[in-house]
């Protein structure tokens, strides 16, 4: 099964840094990054800026217009108030597909503003221990996954959040 994961970072930078972590750990076979995109909001910039990483070559194109579509809507639309709602509404449904919902995505539209960072990563076969040690002390909070209430309190208690 696919884990849909994004960890919020205090620093604009920090995404970039777990980012290579979470590369690396791939590379040791400590967990199969199916892709991952990095958010950046420095402050006093107006949007963030993202990165896609295309980890996935042979599906590239669809997780490029899932991130475009999601990082579009959550960052780059200039709407307010109940429109806000019924475009995080919208996305929803798209986004349920990978087990994330309407209330994920607007905790997660809540709490990477500026001066933050965050790191979206879809993978699968993960050994949550041994990629948590690599994590540890990165003071990152999770703030969506599609894990159950009992896989996400054991990821959050390895990856030291």
């Amino acid at each position: 099964m696919a884990t849909f994961t994004v960890w919020k970072f205090d620093d604009p930078v920090a995404a970039d840094g777990a980012a290579a972590i979470l590369r690396s750990a791939a590379s040791d076979g400590l967990i199969t990054v199916i892709d991952h995109a990095v958010v950046s909001w420095p402050v006093g910039q107006a949007t963030p800026t993202t990165k896609h990483s295309h980890d996935d070559q042979k599906r590239g194109t669809g997780w490029g217009a899932f991130w475009g579509l999601l990082l579009g809507v959550l960052f780059f639309m200039p709407i307010l108030g109940a429109a806000a709602g019924a475009a995080i509404g919208a996305i929803s449904k798209t986004t349920a597909a990978v087990g994330i919902g309407r209330t994920q995505l607007e905790t997660i539209r809540e709490q990477v503003t500026t001066g933050t960072s965050a790191l979206f990563a879809v993978t699968e076969d993960g050994d949550t221990d041994r990629v948590g040690e690599r994590f540890h002390g990165m003071h990152a909070t999770l703030i969506a996954t599609n894990l159950t209430d009992a896989e996400r309190a054991a990821l959050l208690e390895t990856f030291g959040a």
